[in-house]
């Protein structure tokens, strides 16, 4: 803010401040209302331009990355939403990458699968930026993005200063890190540094790969990837134009993490209805379950409709917009499957997706 001859004069942000923005276009998922503000950021000093808009102007700030992991409520955000596109992948030194937080994330890990750079191979096909795999820890067939992160830079919304953040720093867990629960809303992250394996070999935890390559010895870095692609499509978890099951904000529930005696009570009520809960390598490590088999088995069937929201016909975690569906028709069949899971089993399903507006 500017003061002459007593005046204030707001300093608005230099990329340009749109009003009355559509926000559902923005979304994988495809619901939501509007954004009263609306900015895009392409570098760290046009961030710092937005944020001092809100600042003066006393709005709420809502930072959007690629769209994947958030449901926006049907009023829409009534502050000012930034959009962060910061572009750039650098690499430092052998396997050493510094990606601005707007790089498409699928696009980042095809660049490395290329240059035989293994440690995110499994993630390939996950939608949205680089920007949004630190916030939720992103981790899928046995890979976790922490595990080859080292650093992360970040505009400090407390301090109002640009800070480099070491991963140590980020408190990362299952699905979950500093900047989505303890610091949520404090770090706008503008890029994160990754460190890979030259020459490595690809990631084969997870049972659909070791389904997938049974029998095949030694498979490549280009390989795993295609085939986690491969199984993506065929539960719906990759975005394809004129698939309707892949309008979808990606899993919705995560896969609870349960204490030994939960775990126990599961496989006992399991067995007394002659069920056998999944176990896999990647899951018996933090005692967790499948989601998927939980929502499954508590009534839901993959193609599950309810009106214009459903579920996948492909996977049964994800939920999708039908066509037209509203967010409140997509927090309703949330919450039926939620209170069928509690009910069946005594499991609380935790939604991943982030909520806006609400």
């Amino acid at each position: 803010m500017r003061f002459a001859g007593g005046i204030a004069f707001i300093v608005i942000a230099p990329m340009g401040i749109r009003e009355n923005v559509p926000l559902a276009p923005l979304t994988t998922l495809g619901v939501g209302g509007d954004a009263r503000f609306f900015a895009k950021a392409e570098t760290s000093r046009d961030v710092e331009a937005a944020v001092t808009y809100s600042q003066s102007q006393d709005i709420p700030l809502f930072v959007l990355g690629g769209g994947s992991n958030v449901l926006i409520s049907d009023e829409g955000w009534s502050g000012l939403v930034l959009q962060i596109a910061i572009p750039g992948i650098e690499e430092a030194a052998p396997g050493k990458f510094s990606v601005g937080a707007g790089v498409d994330w699928d696009s980042f890990v095809e660049h490395c699968v290329a240059r035989d750079y293994a440690g995110i191979e499994c993630l390939s096909g996950i939608p949205g930026s680089v920007g949004g795999t630190p916030v939720q820890n992103v981790g899928a067939y046995g890979q976790e993005v922490s595990e080859a992160i080292t650093s992360v830079q970040a505009f400090d919304l407390r301090e109002n200063r640009v800070r480099d953040l070491a991963a140590t720093e980020c408190g990362f867990s299952y699905r979950t890190s500093i900047f989505n629960t303890s610091q949520r809303g404090r770090f706008i992250i503008l890029r994160v540094t990754y460190a890979l394996q030259p020459d490595g070999k690809p990631n084969l935890q997870y049972a659909d790969l070791q389904k997938y390559f049974a029998g095949q010895n030694n498979p490549s870095l280009a390989e795993v990837r295609a085939a986690v692609r491969t199984i993506r499509t065929s539960k719906g978890m990759l975005i394809s134009p004129g698939d309707p099951d892949s309008r979808s904000a990606g899993s919705f529930f995560k896969n609870p993490v349960l204490t030994q005696s939960q775990h126990q009570e599961l496989v006992r009520l399991a067995t007394a209805g002659g069920l056998e809960v999944p176990s896999y390598p990647a899951l018996e490590q933090h005692h967790k379950v499948s989601a998927a088999w939980l929502v499954e088995h508590s009534g839901f069937q993959k193609g599950y409709v309810r009106g214009r929201a459903g579920i996948s016909s492909k996977h049964a975690l994800a939920l999708v917009n039908r066509g037209g569906a509203t967010a409140e028709e997509i927090v309703a069949l949330q919450e039926e499957i939620q209170a069928a899971v509690s009910r069946t089993w005594g499991i609380h399903l935790d939604p991943e997706p982030i909520r806006v507006g609400f």
